[in-house]
């Protein structure tokens, strides 16, 4: 029997990876201590900064007991740092929050309100404003990922075909959900491949109000336009490597299928349409394993 003075955790668990966040880190923190919504944990894992990161954090956390700082010796890679931040937490709603964007204040509460009422829906996410540098409005953006098909394959299939910017992985998620898949792994387009894994564990929800403000600049990842600075991002470790971005989110797309316990008809549905995808993809995926050829040749003539 519990004690009837025994506290319980909180409900909802928000992960702020950051890395060199100094520029708009505090802005971000303020716009999540405003939430209506109150009872909450806000777990920071900074990846190393060597910028004013640390000091901004650590003056936050000591003002509000909700923040916990926690700094990672090195850094560990964009993937490895989102990973830790969900691990390190215990709400029964789990959240990701980029250390420059912004949410209105009632942007948990309303995602909370949908959860505890649709018990078939698993992520819940607000329209998206973008905002630039000094965060003027740039324009609205549709998500359009409101997917609420009975049947799984039906829903892997929309997200697959209906992805644009990946800004339904800032929504609000049930924890036990989450951690019955494998997260956001080490490669590019990894967060893609984890809401198309959830989409298989159940529905999402479109809140119809723009409660969630999206910061587009030049230091953005989104903004990183070679494929070796993108990956690197997401893990220090595998730089200089192929990246191989079309074959590693296809292998992923099988085994997130393979994986999840959905009925045999809809993994053979989905089979066809991954198949479907890699025709579709056949071009990059050649050019991939055309560039991986040239560069183990030019190894191999370098060592001779």
């Amino acid at each position: 029997m519990t004690s009837t003075g025994a506290r319980r955790g909180p409900r909802v668990s928000i992960g702020l990876p950051v890395y060199n966040g100094e520029r708009y880190i505090a802005e971000t923190l303020d716009s999540l201590l405003a939430q209506t919504f109150e009872d909450f944990e806000l777990i920071i894992s900074d990846n190393a900064s060597h910028d004013r990161t640390e000091g901004i954090c650590r003056a936050y956390a000591a003002k509000d007991s909700r923040i916990r700082y926690v700094r990672n010796s090195t850094n560990l890679g964009a993937a490895r740092n989102y990973r830790l931040a969900f691990e390190l937490s215990s709400g029964e709603y789990f959240r990701w929050a980029n250390c420059d964007d912004l949410f209105a204040p009632t942007s948990l509460s309303r995602c909370v309100e949908v959860l505890d009422r649709e018990q078939s829906t698993i992520l819940v996410y607000p329209k998206t404003k973008l905002i630039d540098e000094r965060g003027q409005i740039i324009a609205d953006y549709e998500d359009n990922l409101h997917l609420q098909a009975a049947r799984a394959s039906e829903r892997f299939v929309q997200l697959c075909l209906r992805l644009g910017l990946v800004n339904a992985i800032y929504g609000l998620i049930r924890a036990k959900t989450l951690k019955k898949t494998e997260l956001i792994r080490n490669f590019i387009h990894a967060d893609t491949v984890l809401l198309a894994e959830l989409t298989l564990q159940g529905k999402f929800w479109e809140i119809p109000e723009a409660l969630f403000y999206r910061r587009l600049h030049s230091s953005a990842y989104s903004s990183y336009k070679s494929v070796d600075q993108r990956q690197e991002f997401y893990d220090p470790e595998s730089k200089g490597r192929i990246a191989f971005i079309q074959w590693r989110c296809l292998l992923a797309y099988w085994r997130s299928v393979f994986r999840t316990p959905i009925p045999i008809d809809e993994k053979m549905q989905l089979g066809v349409f991954l198949t479907r995808k890699a025709y579709w993809s056949h071009a990059e995926l050649t050019g991939e394993m055309i560039a991986a050829m040239r560069q183990t040749i030019r190894r191999i003539f370098s060592n001779l």
